[in-house]
């Protein structure tokens, strides 16, 4: 052991008539600890947050989406999709049309982005179809009974040719059936009508189906199976002017994504459905795309964008989102700054305690500075010894610091309401780099603490300190 310190752990040692100074040098190590546990512990929120926020945005939206600089739409994009799905990096394509409209339900209206999709090739860049909690997404997969002819609640039977009998060419049976076919006519008519029950429920079967957002769907009062109306801005030019376009959509699954955003001003129908309404025939205006590695989203955005062609543009969930990644950024910063002052406060009971210590010690360090100890290595004692604070301190600190974050994820010890937060516990994620962050922070905080009293303790003068002893 170095003789620097050697001393430094025997002036750490308190004696019975140091004992203030102990229990000062306890508190500064009990003051590191608990700035090194606390910042990490908020750290592990704030990435657990984070890495929350992540997952469930790149399961709302796709990787990058490619789209015409004009807007005019991507046409014969079956083949643009099949050549574009096979750049290197792709995982997966799906085309998508995204329009502002106004949903309404009786007196309530809302507006919205109404995205038209086919959902075999949705799920292939995420999961949002996967969020439906309440019906199901499946009704916005094509109809498989679509051939001609065929009619809902039919069952399958056939209907067979009518034989004439002898007994309707009797003029007997020609009398009763005339009493008899009014009445089925009357309800076959009945049927039909527009105003009964089952002409109502067919109408309504045959509608296009839409998806709501949760927010959006308690905002319309509006559940599975209601009729809502959903209005195109862009309208057609007729004789009259200008006429908005609407179409009638039945409600066939709300979903839950967990973000605001999306549950209260998103919903979601058939591309075919949605080409319909806006009169785009064949077009699509964007083609949406999952890649392998996400953080490398801006560098494949631009291949595709060059391999797509000229008139076409990429933007990547990065660009999409830097604002609220900026401000997740921000709120960390300033987490670690605030929490950081715990450690701050602690390095100011380490220069105390040193303070008090050559106060204390100054008898000593004149001895040993007369019997030929250099200025240098009493410095370095003193820097020794706050170091030494600062590294049990951190210890411990990181220590207790990762045991509470593991507890916390693991046992989701703190709960929170899922109706506002959309998760009903606080997530952690300790990573390895905030504690080796945190860890540098609160030695380096502790090595500027000793620099005064290891200068204070080095320029001390044998002669002045031994003349009156």
């Amino acid at each position: 052991m170095r003789f620097e310190l050697f001393i430094a752990t025997r002036y750490l040692r308190a004696k019975r008539r140091q004992a203030f100074i102990g229990i000062i040098t306890g508190i500064s190590i009990a003051g590191v600890a608990a700035g090194v546990a606390s910042l990490v512990v908020a750290l592990a929120i704030n990435n657990g947050f984070r890495q929350d926020l992540q997952q469930r945005l790149l399961g709302s939206t796709s990787h990058i989406s490619l789209q015409r600089i004009a807007d005019d739409g991507i046409k014969d994009w079956p083949a643009l999709m099949d050549r574009l799905s096979k750049q290197p990096h792709v995982v997966a394509a799906a085309p998508a049309i995204f329009e502002q409209v106004l949903i309404s339900r009786g007196p309530r209206a809302r507006g919205a982005v109404l995205k038209g999709m086919i959902p075999k090739y949705e799920r292939r860049v995420g999961d949002l179809l996967n969020s439906v909690k309440q019906g199901s997404a499946e009704g916005l997969e094509d109809s498989t009974n679509s051939e001609p002819g065929f009619q809902p609640g039919m069952g399958g039977s056939e209907t067979r040719p009518h034989k004439t009998t002898q007994a309707e060419s009797r003029p007997e049976s020609k009398a009763a059936d005339k009493s008899v076919r009014p009445t089925q006519a009357t309800a076959t008519e009945a049927d039909q009508s527009p105003d009964s029950l089952a002409g109502v429920h067919a109408r309504v079967a045959a509608m296009s189906p839409i998806v709501l957002g949760k927010d959006m769907a308690e905002n319309l009062g509006a559940s599975v199976g209601d009729v809502v109306l959903v209005t195109s801005p862009q309208g057609e030019l007729t004789p009259f002017g200008m006429v908005p376009k609407y179409n009638r959509f039945r409600v066939v699954g709300i979903f839950n994504s967990g973000f605001f955003d999306y549950d209260s001003g998103w919903a979601f129908t058939r591309l075919s459905d949605a080409q319909r309404l806006f009169g785009l025939g064949d077009l699509i205006s964007v083609m949406e795309f999952k890649v392998d590695d996400i953080y490398r989203a801006d560098v494949i955005s631009h291949d595709l964008e060059g391999a797509a062609g000229k008139g076409f543009m990429a933007t990547n969930w990065m660009e999409q989102n830097k604002a609220l990644f900026r401000a997740l950024r921000l709120e960390r910063v300033v987490t670690f700054i605030t929490i950081g002052l715990i450690v701050f406060v602690a390095a100011l009971n380490i220069l105390i305690s040193l303070i008090m210590l050559v106060m204390e010690k100054t008898k000593d360090i004149a001895v040993l500075m007369s019997m030929g100890t250099r200025q240098s290595q009493v410095r370095n004692v003193f820097i020794a010894q706050g170091v030494l604070i600062g590294l049990v301190g951190t210890g411990i600190g990181l220590v207790l610091g990762y045991a509470l974050s593991y507890a916390g994820g693991h046992y989701h010890m703190i709960s929170l309401s899922p109706e506002v937060y959309s998760i009903d516990y606080v997530p952690f994620a300790p990573r390895a780099i905030d504690g080796a962050l945190v860890a540098l922070v609160a030695v380096g905080v502790s090595f500027v603490a000793t620099l005064y009293p290891s200068w204070s303790a080095s320029r001390i003068l044998p002669a002045e300190a031994l003349r009156y002893e």
